[in-house]
This record gives C-alpha cells, sequence and structure tokens, in this order.
C-alpha cells in the first residue's frame, strides 16, 4: 500500500476515497488480509465503504461477492473502485441497507459474510452526516445486523467481523444468544504490552473452543513486525 492524493495503491488496485468519510485504515487491511476464503464461493460484505475488502478478498479467490453500501458517495466510490479493477466480474456492488438486501434476498446464502460494521453507540457524533452512518450504530443496530447474518449465512458458513474489545463482547454476548459462537478470535494491538486495538472475531453455528490469537503490528522501534508484513506482503507495496 502507497498513499498518494489520490488515494491508496496496493500491488493489485488502487483505492480512491475522496468522497468517503471512512478512509483506508490499517485494521481494516487487516481483516481483509486475515480472513479466510477456504470453500468459499460466494461472499457477502457488509458495508463496504470504498470497497477495499471486496477488492482484497477478489484478489485471493475466484469467489462471486456482493458488497452492499447505504451511504451513497460511498456506493459510488465503491463502484468506481471495483470497476477501475482487475477483479470487477467478480464483485457486485448493491446501494442499500443490509436490512434490505437481506429482506429482498431471502434465496441467496453465503459461504463467507465478513463485515467492518459501525459500532459507536453513546459517542459524539460528529457534523458529517455520512461519517455518523459509518461510525454509528443509529442505521446498522448490531440486532440488525446479526439479524441479516443470520438470515443469510449458510448452515457451514463463517461470519467475520472487526471490531473495538468492549464492543466485539456486545456483539459475542447476543450472537450466542441467537446461537453463533466464536470460533476464532484475532486480538489486534499495536505493539507488545499495548492495549487491545481491534478484536477479529470468526463466527459460525457450530458450537466448538474459540482459538485465539494474537498480532502485533509494530516493534517496539516502530518497524513493521514479520507477523504483520507476512499477513499483508500480497497487498502492501513496502513488502
Amino acid at each position: 500500500m502507497s498513499k498518494s492524493i489520490n488515494g491508496f495503491q496496493f500491488k493489485q488496485f488502487m483505492i480512491h476515497q475522496d468522497q468517503t468519510a471512512m478512509k483506508v485504515s490499517t485494521d481494516a487491511c487487516i481483516l481483509g488480509a486475515y480472513t479466510s476464503l477456504e470453500n468459499t464461493t460466494k461472499v457477502l460484505d457488509i458495508g463496504t465503504g470504498t470497497g477495499l475488502i471486496a477488492l482484497m478478498l477478489a484478489q485471493r479467490s475466484e469467489a462471486k461477492i456482493s458488497a452492499v453500501e447505504l451511504d451513497e458517495k460511498a456506493y459510488q466510490q465503491a463502484v468506481e473502485n471495483v470497476q477501475n479493477s482487475i477483479f470487477k466480474e467478480q464483485i457486485t456492488v448493491f446501494h442499500q441497507s443490509i436490512q434490505d438486501f437481506a429482506e429482498n434476498n431471502k434465496d441467496l446464502s453465503f459461504e463467507l459474510i465478513v463485515s467492518n460494521p459501525p459500532f459507536f453507540q453513546n459517542h459524539l457524533k460528529s457534523v458529517q452526516e455520512n461519517r455518523n452512518k459509518a461510525l454509528h450504530t443509529d442505521t446498522l443496530s448490531f440486532e440488525d445486523l446479526l439479524a441479516s447474518v443470520m438470515a443469510l449465512l449458510s448452515t457451514e458458513g463463517r461470519f467475520v467481523v472487526l471490531l473495538p474489545a468492549y464492543e466485539s463482547t456486545v456483539l459475542e454476548n447476543l450472537a450466542l444468544q441467537k446461537g453463533l459462537y466464536p470460533n476464532k478470535k484475532l486480538l489486534i494491538r499495536h505493539r507488545d504490552g499495548s492495549k487491545i486495538l481491534r478484536i477479529i472475531t470468526t463466527f459460525g453455528f457450530a458450537e466448538q473452543e474459540t482459538i485465539q490469537e494474537d498480532l502485533l503490528i509494530r516493534k517496539l522501534d516502530e518497524s513493521y513486525t514479520t507477523q504483520f508484513a507476512t499477513l499483508l506482503k500480497e497487498y502492501y507495496l513496502i513488502f
């Protein structure tokens, strides 16, 4: 990945982000690189934003990807990024809420559903309405998110979600009530000894022991860890 005035250049695609409230972030890149695509032919990306996650998953698979985005400007940006990529035949971007998408596509099922959803519930809001949609749960509560996942996930499918630590616990408790179980967790920290920045949880319908892993982004000297570099080497230009 290389940042320029036009956006972010990855090894196989470019992300423009001038029209979107939420920009390319390291944790979103980790989500796209970490998510397993084993036995996956159909993928759903909930809240695709710039289309980053969808494009990262397309690069590593031949799966057909449905990317849903509610915000008009973000939707247009995702369409632009997808259409300018070599993966445009794999990805379809939908301009609607995931609630409406689930309601209108009851016959669909996906082996993989991935999401970097809005998570702020009681925080101060921005004057930018599109940033509020991207960050706050007003337009997508955890309950609605899980209801949509339950309706669209195949029996053997996986739901992979990125959240801060507290919100991750809230979502997990709700998921357990609905019969979705955490199979894997990736705890992301900036460096050794620092607080957990984000947690990526992989859910499934089968109850099993949760495998927990840790990812450190940087060493004490602020250089990238080997673990991080290995994970992102297929995407970042610097590796």
